[in-house]
């Protein structure tokens, strides 16, 4: 079995992606990156891995859905209870990773966390489906439960507790992080592992500075 999986590999043949390409300044690099990316028809285009570390220095990674994006960063909604709050309360700084396999690319961003408003994390709120609403008073996330009962229960109880689903309001313990980047990496596919890497990296002046990185 260990060699069937060690012979799997694919050769990136796509794309290329050089300083020529490659826009000076990272937020607008990445617009052009997602823009393509949307119109790829990609499943769940949003999906992206976030790495936290805890108080004592331990790493751990899930999957989140980036819920917007502006020139100050990147925005996802959590419990702030979770074990990546827990995280992010201790350490405030992520690494966050897109992979779109259909254009051979990723995007590399590592960068300090903080809650957004109270009033931007009410707005998304409000936005969402009822039953999501609901689940985020339902879930204890991250804690140890009994059974799935547990969660089919407090549903009900929400239920009966707010029988008008439009009037659930935002938990306390729920909202908004953005992600604010001292460094984006763009990486491009390419044949023989020769990938094309560009990196830009905040400097103290506020200034990127754009770089190569070998594959």
């Amino acid at each position: 079995m260990l060699n069937s999986i060690a012979d799997i590999r694919r050769d990136y043949k796509l794309k290329s992606f050089d300083e020529s390409h490659a826009a000076s300044y990272p937020f607008d690099q990445f617009k052009l990156w997602w823009d393509e990316a949307t119109s790829a028809d990609i499943d769940e285009v949003n999906a992206m891995t976030l790495a936290t570390v805890d108080a004592e220095g331990k790493p751990a990674a899930r999957i989140v859905l980036l819920k917007g994006y502006t020139h100050e960063g990147f925005i996802f909604f959590t419990n702030y209870e979770s074990a990546k709050g827990q995280d992010l309360a201790a350490n405030p700084h992520a690494a966050l990773l897109f992979f779109w396999k259909e254009l051979e690319r990723q995007i590399r961003i590592e960068g300090l966390v903080e809650k957004i408003s109270e009033a931007d994390s009410d707005a998304y709120f409000h936005s969402r489906p009822a039953g999501s609403r609901i689940g985020a008073w339902v879930s204890p996330q991250s804690q140890v439960i009994p059974n799935r009962a547990f969660l089919e229960d407090n549903y009900q109880q929400l239920l009966v507790k707010y029988p008008d689903e439009q009037l659930v309001p935002r938990p306390p313990h729920w909202g908004g992080y953005i992600v604010k980047p001292t460094s984006f990496e763009f990486w491009q596919g390419r044949s023989s592992r020769l990938h094309d890497r560009l990196r830009f990296v905040l400097q103290s002046n506020h200034e990127w500075v754009r770089e190569r990185l070998a594959p």
